[in-house]
This record gives C-alpha cells, sequence and structure tokens, in this order.
C-alpha cells in the first residue's frame, strides 16, 4: 500500500519524503541514543559515589562481640537529616528479607535516615546470593518520597558468621532534572537541525531535478509548436534521453511528412482520373453521361472528405504548429466580405492577438471558412464571430448570424456529409462536416445552438497552443 502511494506522487515529492522520512528517523534515534548516554553517564557518577560509600563502610567496620560497629564518617551529607544521601548496614532475616542489623536503637545507619529506613526490593537478599561480592544496584524511594538511587553489597566480616550488607542511596533528582534538561536542550537542538534538513532536502531536490523541469519544458515548447527539437544541454544522465527524444522527435516528422506526400499523391492520382471523366461525361450529354457526372461528384467529394482527414490526422499526429487565430479570420473576413458584398451582410470579428490554434494554418483556415461561409450564407445583415479562451489549452470559435436559425431537432442532420436542409441554397452540403470532421481529428467538437442575433449559434471547440 505505501508503494501504491508513493507510485501517485511526483519525483521530487517522493525524493523528499523518503529523504525526510530516513533523515527524522536518524534524528529521532540520535537524540534517543544521546539521553541514554548522557543519563548513564550520570548515573554512573552516582555509582561512584555509591561505590565509595559502601567500600569505606566495608574497610572500616567492625565487630565487637558479634555486634557490627560502623565507622564515624565525615560525610556532612550523611549527618544532615533527610539530606539526600544515606547508608545502612542490613542483614538478611529468618523471612529471607533484607533488615537492618540490631534494634531501633542500635541500628548501624547515617543521621540522615533519622527514622526511616533505605527501603529494598524483594528480591535484594536472593539477587545478592546469586552473585556473593558483586553490588546490586536499584532504584527505591526515600524517607521523602524522594527518588533514590541505591547500591547494596554483600560482604563477610571478621568475627561474625552471618554476612552483612552494605546499603548505601543517593537521592537522583538532580540526576533526572539534568537529564530532563539535556533532553529539552537537545530535542531543541535536533528539531532546528531537522527545519535546516528538510530546507537542505527541498533545496537540494529541486536544484538536483532542475534538469528534469528544463527537459519538460522543453518537450511541452516542441508539443505546442513553440520549438522543433530540444536544444539544451542535460547532465550525462539525461544527456541521452534527451537525445533520443530528438531522434523520436524527427522520425515523427519523417512519418507524418511521408503521410502527407501518400496523401499527396493519392489525391492527384484519384482526382485526375475523376477530372477526365467528368470532362468526358460533359462532351457527351445523356441519361449515361448524367449519371457518370453524378457518380464522379459523389466519389469526388468522398475523395476530399477521406483526404482531408487523412492529412488532420497526419497533422495532429505530428509536432505542434502555431497559427495565430486572429489573422486567419481577418483574412477570412476580407475575403467573405468579397464573395458576399452582393448580401450586404457585415462579418463583426474579435480575437485577442495572444491567441493560438494547435495546428496547421491551413486546417484552420478550412473550418472557420466553411464556418464563416455558413454564417453568411444564412445571415440576413449581421454575422458575428468571436474567439474565447476556455482554458490554457483550448479555445472556442463562436460564429453567430442573424438568418433563420435551425430547430433543434434538425441541427445533427446538418453535421452529416452531403446533408442540405435546403435544397434552393448554393452549396454541397459538406461545409459544417468538413468542420466537425476537422474539428474531431483534433480532438475538439463542435456544437450548434440559438444565437442571440436570432439565427444559429455554432461553436467549435478547438486545442490552444501557448502565445
Amino acid at each position: 500500500m505505501a508503494e501504491r502511494g508513493l507510485s501517485n506522487l511526483s519525483l521530487a515529492r517522493r525524493l523528499v519524503l523518503l529523504a525526510l522520512g530516513w533523515s527524522l528517523a536518524a534524528l529521532i534515534i540520535s537524540a534517543a541514543v544521546l539521553a541514554v548516554l548522557f543519563q548513564n553517564a550520570a548515573l554512573r557518577r552516582v555509582d561512584q559515589t555509591l561505590n565509595d560509600l559502601t567500600l569505606n563502610l566495608l574497610t572500616y567496620s567492625s565487630v565487637e562481640n558479634g555486634q557490627v560497629f560502623a565507622p564515624p564518617l565525615t560525610d556532612e551529607r550523611a549527618l544532615r537529616v533527610y539530606s539526600g544521601r544515606y547508608w545502612e548496614i542490613a542483614e538478611i532475616g529468618p523471612d529471607g528479607r533484607v533488615r537492618p542489623i540490631g534494634d531501633e536503637r542500635s541500628q548501624q545507619k547515617s543521621h540522615s535516615l533519622f527514622d526511616s529506613v533505605i527501603t529494598t526490593p524483594p528480591d535484594l537478599a536472593a539477587r545478592l546470593k546469586a552473585k556473593p561480592g558483586d553490588p546490586v544496584r536499584y532504584d527505591t524511594r526515600g524517607p521523602q518520597n524522594e527518588p533514590l538511587r541505591a547500591r547494596a553489597q554483600q560482604n563477610y566480616l571478621p568475627g561474625r558468621k552471618a554476612p552483612v550488607i552494605f546499603l548505601a542511596a543517593e537521592d537522583r533528582s538532580s540526576v533526572d532534572r539534568d537529564v530532563q534538561n539535556f533532553v529539552v536542550a537537545t530535542a531543541a537542538a535536533f528539531i532546528i537541525l531537522g527545519a535546516g534538513l528538510v530546507a537542505a532536502i527541498f533545496f537540494q531536490v529541486r536544484v538536483g531535478l532542475r534538469p528534469l523541469f528544463a527537459l519538460e519544458s522543453e518537450v511541452a515548447s516542441v508539443r505546442r509548436g513553440k520549438a522543433q527539437r530540444l536544444a539544451g544541454r542535460y547532465p550525462s544522465e539525461l544527456q541521452p534521453l534527451a537525445e533520443e527524444l530528438n531522434a523520436l522527435v524527427e522520425h515523427n516528422q519523417e512519418v507524418v511528412e511521408r503521410q502527407r506526400t501518400h496523401v499527396g499523391n493519392l489525391a492527384h492520382a484519384l482526382k485526375t482520373p475523376i477530372s477526365v471523366m467528368i470532362t468526358e461525361a460533359a462532351q457527351r450529354p445523356g441519361p449515361l453521361a448524367e449519371l457518370v457526372t453524378r457518380q464522379t461528384d459523389a466519389m469526388r467529394q468522398q475523395v476530399d472528405h477521406h483526404l482531408r482527414r487523412a492529412r488532420a490526422a497526419a497533422r495532429s499526429q505530428g509536432p505542434g504548429e502555431r497559427t495565430s487565430v486572429a489573422e486567419v479570420l481577418d483574412e477570412l473576413a476580407r475575403t467573405m466580405g468579397r464573395i458576399f458584398a452582393d448580401t450586404g451582410v457585415e462579418i463583426d470579428w474579435d480575437a485577442d492577438d495572444d491567441l493560438y490554434f494547435l495546428g496547421e494554418r491551413q486546417d484552420l483556415l478550412e473550418i472557420a471558412g466553411n464556418a464563416m461561409e455558413n454564417a453568411c450564407k444564412w445571415g440576413k445583415r449581421k454575422v458575428r464571430v468571436r474567439v474565447d479562451a476556455a482554458g490554457p489549452e483550448r479555445l472556442t470559435l463562436i460564429f453567430e448570424d442573424d438568418g433563420p436559425g435551425l430547430p433543434p431537432d434538425r441541427r445533427e442532420e446538418v453535421l452529416r456529409r452531403g446533408v442540405r436542409l435546403d435544397e434552393r441554397a448554393p452549396g454541397s452540403g459538406l461545409g459544417l462536416s468538413i468542420v466537425d470532421e476537422l474539428a474531431r481529428a483534433y480532438g475538439g467538437s463542435v456544437r450548434l445552438g440559438d444565437a442571440a442575433l436570432g439565427g444559429l449559434r455554432l461553436e467549435v471547440d478547438l486545442p490552444r497552443a501557448e502565445a
């Protein structure tokens, strides 16, 4: 599941998240290890103090008439009540638990314990017997419920058969505070270090992947028609890819050029015999000549239709070309103005100069020309053409007229080849079907509706190139 989740992320985010995960894990583990090492070092200092104290007790304690007497130690802290440093001489009682030697008056312990004793764990006697002579360290609570670090060691004294247990303990509150302060300071330092690492990782990934972003931008420029090939120089890891992409672009250009050549050859090979047949039929009038004329005219329309689609498909598969929409509309408006001068139709068009069609100029001329011609043919006085940007990658050509319009149930018919809803009108019925076919070849669409002027509204969706 994690791998599937990473596969949906961009390469930059994947690298940042992976590096960030490992870095944070390393920082957390390092901080925890440092805290443990600092705590152990602090506890070792306390243990060393307790070791010295128990060693003095062992060395200078004496036995008289079977009674153990502690030496007169001069440790000031052990003389103050509840000072935090304590010692005690104990033994294993009949119940198998550790208890102070002697009664309440004769107990051998530090003045700091006053009326208390060093608390021992229930299994201390067993632990001491398991390793005779070795110290046992443990944590317990003191007379004022303060945390204590304690040390117990069992030894034999001359003149006494039973073993003696020497206990020493010290308040570890200061050690815990030092550890806590160290952890807080270390955490703050590692947080700052982590933030620096995050920034460094992000910067490193962005700088490291910059050639990939540049390559992506160049490929997009080629696709949108702003460049013919990749011209940048890339690191050794990416340069072979750039060269292969250039080779692929050149291969596609060759394929498209061959397709265009084949289309042209096919058009020439078919149109010439058809023209000869039409000419011969015109010179020999009669029923057969009329039949030949109708059939050859249908053949020519079919040839033009399929050749036009083949050319558009070949162009749409090749590298993108940019065509200024405003220049094409200006040329068509002047041409249509001359053609329909007798009808008095006024052509009003509007297109921003930064709108470009992602395709060849000839195809846009056929699309806009047929659409504008249809509007001028049916319009009475006014034809309006507008081009809107439908996003960064799409544009919409809108043609409106003030003609009779078209009922909604008959709009789909006019997009079929050869359909003429009014036989009295001039033309072959191919105009809007050509618009639809070329728009579809470029991945676009054609929509018909009611115009604000009262006639037909024709919207053509086409790919847009960057300015």
